[in-house]
């Protein structure tokens, strides 16, 4: 309740306490100097409760125990400062300790200030104490108190962990949803590059090859020609499903339909290979079935991309060996080329090597990349596959 309060507010309800209880110790003029001054120093000291309530109530216990010795009125109406630092402890203080301590130092403050009352024709039985009706109704009306602010401190404790939590969860969910889109944005940038670089490999090397027979063989001119707009098409329709993915324009797609492509795609990657002037030998042994899409995916575009960089670096003529075998628990693809085709002058950023490492990265493979041990360039990926059943 207290927490919506404003700052002027709160202060305006302090004063008003302060105001109350020095009012009331004046009253006891008329008894002794002693609940004057007790009584006002009590008032002022309740001012800084908010901030030090434990300090704030050993003072004012001080000054009841010297009520107790010196004032006349025991108990006295200003007394009521020490309930209002006990429920400042209660509600302010950061231990617990003190909010168990400050409720007993009450009750047996209570049980004092009626004691000194007591003459000496008391029998000293508990059924004959004068004032055991009105010790019980100080007591219950204390304990009270003391419950309702505990509750509160509880229930205010309950409701700042709760915040946390939210903003702790809340907090995990944004970093969730970045890496999930960081995730996202590696996985379009590794099929623009492998789309891109592929499809343009292969047009180029088909328009080079068309513009160098156009005059002495038309036929094979148009033949590099339908290739160039058939790969060109191609990677067109690539272009647009990675742009429906980048903008969440998907559809009602199964999520692994943007990893549709697979070994069934290999074929026509290779033959786009040969007409581009590699020449490539394929083999796969085992069952591919046991691959899932994205580890399909994943050997198809490690595969490509093998190629594409043996049509760019080796260049024409260059020949290929892609060899694919499916073992008890684990995929191995091989690319080789010799090197002797006639290279031509090429420059790369090692894009292509650092995605095909981080396909392979993703199932717990490992990929290897450099000069085979007879020449030319190997290119080696392998992928756990999980065992049949």
């Amino acid at each position: 309740m207290f927490g919506r309060w404003t700052p002027q507010l709160l202060l305006l309800w302090d004063l008003i306490i302060v105001t109350v209880v020095a009012t009331v110790a004046v009253q006891y003029r008329d008894y002794s100097a002693w609940d004057v001054v007790i009584g006002i120093a009590m008032a002022v000291a309740l001012i800084a409760r908010r901030h030090a309530p434990v300090r704030v109530f050993t003072v004012i216990a001080v000054l009841g125990a010297v009520q107790v010795v010196s004032a006349s009125a025991v108990p006295a109406g200003y007394d009521v400062a020490l309930l209002v630092a006990m429920l400042a402890v209660v509600t302010h203080s950061p231990g617990q300790r003190a909010v168990y301590l400050s409720g007993l130092v009450v009750a047996a403050g209570s049980v004092v200030a009626s004691l000194v009352r007591i003459d000496a024709a008391w029998s000293g039985s508990v059924l004959d104490y004068p004032y055991l009706a009105e010790q019980a109704v100080i007591l219950a009306a204390g304990g009270a108190l003391w419950l309702i602010a505990y509750v509160l401190r509880t229930n205010r404790e309950r409701g700042v962990v709760l915040a946390e939590r939210a903003v702790a969860a809340e907090r995990e969910r944004d970093q969730l949803a970045r890496l999930a889109a960081a995730d996202e944005r590696t996985f379009i940038a590794r099929e623009l590059h492998d789309v891109v670089a592929h499809s343009l490999a292969v047009m180029i090397a088909q328009a080079d090859g068309a513009r160098y027979v156009l005059d002495t063989d038309a036929e094979r001119a148009r033949e590099a020609m339908g290739t160039v707009a058939g790969t060109g098409r191609e990677a067109l329709d690539d272009m647009h499903r990675i742009v429906a993915v980048l903008r969440g324009t998907g559809g009602e797609e199964n999520p692994e339909d943007r990893r549709r492509r697979g070994l069934g795609q290999l074929g026509t990657v290779v033959e786009r290979a040969r007409a581009a002037g590699l020449d490539v030998e394929s083999r796969i042994d085992g069952d591919v079935e046991r691959l899932s899409p994205a580890e399909e995916l994943t050997v198809f575009r490690i595969a490509q991309e093998s190629l594409t960089n043996a049509l760019r670096h080796a260049g024409p003529g260059t020949r290929v060996a892609v060899g694919l075998a499916v073992e008890s628990g684990r995929a191995v693809l091989e690319v080789r080329d010799d090197g002797t085709g006639a290279a031509p002058a090429t420059t790369g950023g090692g894009n292509g090597l650092i995605g095909m490492r981080e396909r392979v990265a993703v199932h717990g493979g490992e990929l290897s990349a450099g000069p085979g041990p007879d020449g030319g360039w190997l290119v080696r990926a392998m992928i756990p596959v999980k065992e049949e059943p």
